[in-house]
């Protein structure tokens, strides 16, 4: 399988790797760490669905300004480096606006690159080595995200509640991955689809035109979406209840 993984791809995996394990390090001790720092359930939770949302919305838009400017490399380097340095400034200020900053950048880093990183993986497939290469990237992010929290579980295991520096931690595979970032390369020939800047909404055209098996996938995500998000109602009706007044 090795013999169809191009070098762009090979540098997008190894992003995609020291990505999550930055990201994974900091994921499971995140509530912990928000908790401590005087968040509130509640706001935990409107933290990261506003988080989230805003990771969502922006893939579509940037993805359509990425395919309209005929450039893939420059989304993918900031939007690598948004969620990188975001990572040492959760830990640098405690304030809740400050967090609900570095955590909106984060996600909106996501935001940025997912739509252009996707099409030059895209771009290096062929029809019969797209699951090959999809799968390949996809492992080695999957890799990045069991590597993370056996790294922060190693780090708390001898530096127990030292949760701010484990985001000072997390910073240094955060920086390999922009660095690697830096070795892609656009292709020589891209050229501008349209010159005119898509508003923020337009990608929710695509719609209309779509086929409908790409419809059937979208609405299956969307129930799953929804159904997992009952998990985090019940949590706090549980919190009500007086049953748990913990964030798990």
């Amino acid at each position: 399988m090795l013999k169809y993984i191009s070098r762009p791809v090979w540098i997008l995996s190894l992003v995609s790797l020291f990505t999550d394990t930055a990201s994974e390090m900091l994921y499971p001790i995140m509530p912990i760490y928000l908790k401590s720092i005087g968040f509130s359930i509640v706001l935990i939770g409107i933290l990261e669905g506003f988080a989230e949302a805003l990771a969502g919305l922006s893939k579509g838009y940037f993805g359509k300004l990425s395919d309209n400017s005929g450039k893939r490399v420059p989304f993918v380097q900031l939007g690598y480096s948004l969620s990188a340095i975001s990572k040492p400034m959760m830990a640098l200020f405690i304030f809740p606006l400050w967090i609900f900053f570095a955590r909106t950048i984060d996600r909106f880093g996501k935001g940025i690159r997912t739509g252009a990183r996707d099409a030059i993986l895209s771009d290096a497939a062929t029809p019969e080595t797209k699951g090959k290469i999809f799968g390949f990237h996809r492992g080695m992010d999957t890799f990045g995200a069991v590597l993370g929290p056996v790294i922060a579980l190693l780090y708390l295991y001898y530096y127990p509640q030292q949760y701010q520096t484990l985001f000072y931690v997390a910073f240094l595979p955060g920086l390999l991955a922009v660095f690697a970032s830096f070795l892609l390369k656009d292709k020589s020939n891209s050229e501008p689809i349209d010159k005119k800047t898509p508003s923020f909404f337009s990608f929710l055209n695509y719609w209309k035109t779509s086929p409908i098996e790409y419809k059937k996938t979208v609405i299956g995500l969307l129930a799953f979406a929804v159904f997992n998000s009952s998990d985090v109602f019940l949590l706090l009706k549980a919190k009500q209840a007086g049953l748990n007044d913990t964030y798990v």
